[in-house]
């Protein structure tokens, strides 16, 4: 095994955390992942919203909303509109490397901890600023995942094409946002090495979604054609969608013509693949409905498992629609690790979680601490802020 590096990329990094609920604490995990200190600040009382987002709740008694985007991060607390509190929030600042924030816009300003003022004394700091709509005609709209699913044309293009239009299964335009907000940072504190001076990035939930929606907006953009619901469907490659075995449907993605040849001749239905209806992409596009019928007709010979297995094996990508427990089972058994063992300040094993995704090599030191407790570094982060 390769030996592993002394130091994670990111130690030494001070990320100052105002935000909170998941576009936000999504970037500063994985910033804190990447071994970076990250210093939440929340309200006292209450915290994070998604402290109350339960249940369910773990065995430590913590939501496991809160716990997904939190880990690897010290928690204090800061009532912003107590000068004190306030001067609190201002000296983390001054010696933070990257603020994040999502409070309304301009809220950070009216405080005296807008990047501007802080520059000043901070000319490093790179500050990301995560909003709803931007920072513009959209700055007084509050910026909820649902909503800009809506909005924004995802709900649109998802769900079945005779049914309501549906949001996605997770917050998925908060987990895009958190993204960009992390390239964003990554970008600013490159240049910052070359030019000594930090930055003002902003993100929003809306430019994230249309941005993640690639080739669906690009054929609106590009051909002046709106996509429409398919369901488990694909509007551009056939057969890409979901098809009826013995037991469960299976997904079903043949990306060329070959992988369509090995289907049909796994499925003992080789006629298929020259059958001039069938034998390239744009036929099968245009008889999606036709070739359906004949591939389920064979697939009901099976359960979804065994085809997953055999289609597999013939190099046909394919696979059981499954529970997230299978999903998680399933990459285990390829070797992919996916659960992270989470600890207490102490040591003691006290949640688990799902790994941050980019392995590296050689590897790179993993911290592995659970969520905070509310406010459990006040006194070390005081303590700290002072010297």
């Amino acid at each position: 095994m390769t030996e592993q590096l002394d130091a994670a990329p990111l130690e030494g990094l001070i990320v100052a955390d105002f935000s909170r609920v998941l576009a936000g604490p999504l970037a500063t995990q994985t910033l804190a992942d990447l071994g970076a200190r990250v210093i939440k600040v929340e309200r006292p009382g209450s915290g994070d919203d998604t402290r109350s987002w339960g249940p369910p709740y773990s065995d430590n008694g913590t939501a496991t909303y809160f716990e997904s985007v939190n880990r690897n991060k010290e928690s204090i607390t800061l009532d912003l509109s107590d000068p004190g509190d306030l001067a609190t929030a201002r000296a983390l600042a001054l010696k933070a490397d990257v603020l994040v924030e999502n409070f309304k816009v301009g809220t950070l300003e009216k405080l005296g901890l807008g990047h501007e003022d802080l520059a000043k004394r901070n000319p490093g700091l790179i500050t990301a600023s995560i909003s709803g709509f931007g920072s513009a005609g959209g700055a007084a709209i509050p910026g909820y995942d649902f909503v800009v699913q809506a909005v924004g044309g995802l709900m649109h293009v998802t769900g079945t094409a005779d049914g309501d239009p549906m949001k996605v299964g997770v917050a998925l335009v908060d987990v895009l946002t958190a993204k960009d907000a992390t390239i964003g940072i990554l970008a600013a504190l490159r240049r910052r090495e070359s030019t000594g001076t930090g930055a003002h990035i902003e993100v929003n939930l809306l430019s994230s979604l249309q941005a993640g929606l690639v080739n669906q907006a690009q054929a609106f953009l590009g051909a002046g054609k709106e996509p429409s619901r398919l369901g488990n469907v694909h509007p551009s490659i056939a057969p890409y969608q979901s098809l009826h075995c013995s037991d469960a449907p299976l997904a079903v993605a043949c990306g060329n013509d070959g992988q369509f040849d090995r289907l049909c001749a796994e499925l003992g239905v080789p006629d298929l693949a020259s059958d001039e209806r069938f034998a390239t992409n744009p036929h099968r596009v245009r008889h999606r409905e036709e070739l359906q019928i004949h591939l389920e007709d064979a697939l009901a010979a099976d359960t979804a498992a065994s085809w997953q297995r055999r289609l597999t094996a013939v190099g046909v990508p394919a696979g059981k629609v499954a529970t997230i427990g299978e999903g998680v089972d399933y990459a285990q058994s390829l070797g992919l690790h996916p659960v992270l063992e989470l600890h207490d300040a102490e040591g003691a094993p006290v949640a688990r979680g799902v790994r941050n995704p980019v392995s590296w090599d050689p590897p790179i030191p993993v911290p592995a601490r659970a969520a905070p407790a509310l406010g459990a570094d006040n006194e070390a982060v005081g303590h700290w802020l002072r010297q």
